[in-house]
């Protein structure tokens, strides 16, 4: 198991809610070294690489997973056959580390459809590659293209099925699954009070949505031992936050987000895919690679 010494001093002077993304110098090499190898093994440049789970969100436990996300792209000659190819690299987990990846194409054609996953990959805090221009394009098409109606439904589905599952009254509860709610419940409210593309940090969504002083102090202290806690520690329901959860699915539900019109074009996301091809196809090839 990759080591990490977890931080005591957990929050940020402009949030009111504690907030961790730990991620140490030793595992940040690693990583790079594990996308490094995929780049030779199968020939391609990684656009972005980033933490996709409770590290990107702010509250991982000590032993929490790194879920590593990348985007890669492939050069022009992978893109002109017949057949359609595999556009995913998967890394079996290995030492802590989650390691998956979308090829370029394919993570374009989900940002037309306003894929809230990818959307989340390219706000992540914890970035660990990042070939900034191309980026940058990817990140003004995706607020482009984002849909309110899909991502709101995203998020309220996250939402319910983990408290009919998970968050039974009376039973025992895994700290985690509280945040498997309370996140997307947030992030659906920003949709419907703030019209835009939700945070994906976890602090930032409660600091500026909660005015609750009290549910803040309670959110805290399950946030304190949740970070403190191993990822399958359990306790009894914390009553203010269930009651909060109940309360905010219930309006969830009762609203009904607006569509906002035709969402725009292909043309932008094929210009960025011919151009990011024809650019890194250009790159010298590993050796070893024919």
């Amino acid at each position: 198991m990759l080591s990490i010494e977890f931080e005591n001093d957990n929050f940020d002077k402009n949030e009111k809610v504690l907030s961790a993304h730990p991620v140490s110098t030793e595992v940040r090499s690693a990583v790079e070294a594990q996308l490094a190898a995929l780049e030779r093994e199968h020939d391609v440049t990684v656009l972005f690489a980033c933490e996709s789970g409770s590290r990107g969100w702010g509250f991982a436990s000590p032993d929490s997973d790194y879920d590593v996300r990348f985007v890669y792209v492939h050069r022009l000659d992978w893109y002109l056959r017949v057949d359609a190819r595999r556009d995913v690299i998967e890394v079996p987990v290995s030492d802590d580390l989650d390691v998956s990846g979308w090829e370029l194409r394919k993570a374009l054609q989900l940002m037309r459809a306003s894929n809230p996953v990818l959307l989340e990959w390219l706000r992540s805090p914890v970035v660990y590659r990042e070939e900034a221009t191309w980026v940058a394009r990817l990140r003004e098409l995706a607020v482009l293209y984002w849909s309110p109606v899909r991502s709101y439904h995203h998020y309220l589905s996250m939402a319910h099925k983990t408290m009919k599952t998970h968050l039974r009254d009376g039973e025992v509860v895994k700290y985690k699954k509280y945040f498997y709610a309370l996140r997307p419940l947030l992030a659906a409210r920003w949709i419907r009070e703030c019209g835009t593309v939700p945070p994906m940090r976890f602090a930032e969504l409660a600091t500026q949505l909660l005015t609750d002083a009290a549910l803040v102090d309670e959110l805290n202290a399950l946030l304190d031992k949740k970070m403190r806690a191993g990822e399958s520690a359990t306790s009894a329901p914390w009553k203010g936050i269930h009651a909060f959860l109940e309360k905010e699915l219930d309006a969830a539900m009762r609203y009904a987000p607006v569509h906002v019109g035709d969402r725009m074009t292909a043309d932008l996301a094929n210009d960025c895919l011919m151009d990011a091809v024809l650019h890194f196809s250009e790159r010298p090839r590993c050796a070893g690679v024919t």
